[in-house]
């Protein structure tokens, strides 16, 4: 087939520009590794170990991915006549397929910057989200940075490395065929078959250190492994206990002073919660604010600075909470934890899960008592799967598109209006339901403390397109807000919670770090509920339960959350959660889930999110499974829709059968 001399020869040199490829593709990897490292900063110590881990780790992933990289050129090489391929024609479209191919891999690089910059990570679930909603995300690049002068930039640096490394694209064939070429694309296959089932994204994850083990990485692979566990079974992936121990477990934690279950049912959760006394049916308006991590405000060391004086003073004004801790690290987590009050799902959130309709929610108690539920959203709500969600769970979604076209908007950009003009839509939605004679519970998500950062101009003494400024002119946007709700008529009936959707930054040394799940809660009624600092400490999906103890409602319940005010103390508990790390944090233990049933715990340091192995305590990881297992079985059997007696009212206790602790 090949000339007897040297028979290798024509097939070395027509797959020569894949050992180029290689070479850059190894060279890019490296850079990209050494800046992120720099961006990185005391995340990593200064520790030779640590580096020859991630650079050689990482090179192997790098070689990993390069498999399905080539893949373009490789079927180039095979494919292309020899005659074609040798002419000057083949020579200059070798060149513009390598110009591609650099340029893409460069642009994935400086992606990866901007990406370690917002998440502290490679790519993961949430570029694989993202990717979605190319409008939104591509709309939010380019206004917050200036991607023209960087797609030159790359595009200059793609030339210049093509310009100096021209020589190893020859197109120099003395002789291959077809068939023989075939065959180094058949190995080529099953190289890549055998590295889709023998390697996996968690293979890197064995230093101490978070930060290394994503240098570790490589993106590209990062996003498509994630793209693959976008939708994680539970039981499939995750440790399980039998069916029957992972219910009574549940339903055993779920029992409080104040709740009975209806049911002899091992796997029916529903609790007739039951309070003393009639109760308050005022208005509530819950606004869960983008990104407002906890260390944002003076009282919690204010590490951006004192850019918060007017929730810093609504703190001595309201019943505050100060030990609360998020979901996870996206919207949909936080919204998810506010309105249907379960432990994350692993991969996609249930808000964009198929068969999410008619889920048991926060909205359906307040409807049930004759109020209007209401999810009002600064952008247009079709995003994250918003106004299908809770359009079908008991709210009426408002959003962008509800603004009258003669309304002012003072600013905006992708994500959505300003927040005062979003707090605007809502206070036209307030003054209409309360001129109806009706109740109102509105959930407002805002977004102006969001990458690009922008809000109106005179607002703030903090620069526009800053965190800083941008938490400046939350802080403002708010107290705002509050002012003139105060001059309407139902503002002394309202009841205002304050809290985020997720932290600001998610990036941390352990795998989770716990410090950046902790984020602020206000509870603020004047007319109604004594200011009053509380220590205790508390999840995410604890604040629907409690927000209904405070109005004194008796109804049925089978949220996974506490009224905090009638747990008894050492039963608390959160659930602070990545994609595909599921988290159970009580006491001074973290409890981490793994695909693969992995399982591994911790003790946490609060402050900085750093963790240090802790000795096995069965107990929690039994009952992290068992949350876990029973919310994803009872989600996936479809258990978890209302039902026509949920959220009812029920009888309440008589006045002198309280037990209620004094809030």
């Amino acid at each position: 087939m090949f000339p007897s001399a040297t028979p290798a020869t024509p097939l070395r040199q027509r797959f020569r520009p894949l050992v180029w490829l290689g070479a850059v593709y190894l060279l890019i990897g490296a850079a990209t590794r050494v800046v992120l490292l720099a961006m990185t900063g005391s995340g990593v110590p200064h520790n030779p170990l640590y580096w020859l881990y991630a650079f050689g780790v990482g090179a192997g992933y790098d070689l990993v991915t390069l498999l399905y990289v080539a893949w373009p050129l490789l079927l180039f090489l095979w494919l292309m006549p020899r005659r074609a391929y040798v002419s000057r024609g083949g020579q200059w479209a070798l060149y513009l397929l390598a110009l591609a191919m650099v340029y893409g891999l460069l642009f994935v690089a400086a992606s990866e910057f901007v990406f370690w910059g917002e998440f502290g990570v490679r790519f993961n679930f949430i570029a694989v989200d993202y990717l979605v909603y190319t409008t939104e995300v591509i709309g939010n690049i380019r206004e917050s940075y200036p991607i023209g002068l960087w797609m030159s930039l790359i595009g200059l640096l793609a030339l210049a490395i093509l310009w100096l490394s021209r020589r190893a694209l020859r197109t120099v064939d003395d002789g291959s065929r077809f068939l023989g070429r075939g065959k180094v694309v058949l190995g080529w296959l099953v190289l890549t078959v055998v590295s889709v089932l023998a390697v996996n994204g968690t293979m890197k994850n064995h230093s101490d250190n978070a930060y290394v083990n994503e240098l570790a990485g490589n993106g590209i692979y990062e996003f498509f492994a994630a793209f693959r566990s976008s939708h994680l079974d539970y039981a499939r992936f995750y440790r399980t206990l039998p069916e029957q121990d992972a219910f009574a477990r549940v339903r055993a934690g779920l029992q409080t002073p104040e709740a009975s279950y209806v049911s002899d049912d091992p796997r029916d959760l529903t609790r007739a919660i039951r309070h003393a006394g009639p109760e308050k049916h005022l208005n509530v308006v819950l606004i869960s604010v983008e990104s407002l991590s906890a260390d944002f405000l003076r009282t919690f060391g204010a590490s951006h600075g004192d850019i918060t004086p007017h929730l810093d003073a609504l703190a001595g004004q309201s019943l505050f909470f100060d030990n609360v801790y998020a979901n996870g690290t996206r919207t949909v987590r936080g919204l998810e934890a506010l309105s249907l009050s379960i432990p994350p799902t692993p991969g996609d959130s249930v808000i964009k899960m198929h068969h999410n309709e008619n889920l048991f929610s926060l909205a359906d108690i307040f409807n049930d008592r004759g109020y209007v539920s209401e999810f009002v959203y600064g952008g247009y709500g079709y995003f994250d799967n918003m106004n299908y969600f809770f359009g079908h769970n008991g709210y009426i979604p408002v959003d962008r598109k509800d603004i009258p076209k003669d309304a002012t908007i003072h600013s905006e950009n992708v994500w959505g209006v300003a927040d005062e003009d979003l707090y605007t839509l809502a206070l036209g939605q307030m003054d209409a339901i309360h001129a109806q004679g009706k109740p109102f519970f509105l959930h407002i998500m805002t977004t102006s403390n969001h990458r690009p950062f922008t809000f109106p101009a005179g607002r703030v003494k903090e620069r526009n397109g800053t965190r800083e400024g941008a938490v400046a002119y939350t802080d403002w946007s708010i107290a705002d807000f509050i002012e003139r709700a105060r001059k309407r008529p139902y503002f002394d009936d309202t009841v205002f919670v304050i809290t985020a959707d997720h932290d600001a930054s998610s990036a941390g040394r352990a795998a989770v770090p716990v410090n950046r799940y902790h984020i602020p809660l206000w509870i603020y009624a004047p007319a109604h509920f004594p200011p009053q600092r509380v220590h205790r400490f508390m999840s995410q999906i604890d604040i629907p339960p409690t927000l209904l103890g405070l109005l004194n409602f008796s109804y049925r319940s089978r949220f996974f959350g506490y009224d905090i005010f009638q747990l008894p103390p050492g039963r608390e508990r959160a659930f602070p959660a990545t994609y595909e790390k599921l988290g159970y944090l009580k006491g001074d233990t973290l409890t981490l889930l793994e695909p693969q049933k992995k399982v591994a715990q911790f003790h946490p340091d609060f402050a900085t999110g750093d963790a240090v192995p802790a000795q096995r305590r069965p107990a929690d990881i039994d009952d992290a499974t068992a949350y876990y297992q029973v919310a994803a079985e009872l989600f996936k059997k479809g258990q978890l829709v209302r039902r026509p007696q949920d959220g009812t009212p029920v009888p309440p206790l008589p006045a002198s059968a309280s037990s209620a602790p004094a809030h």
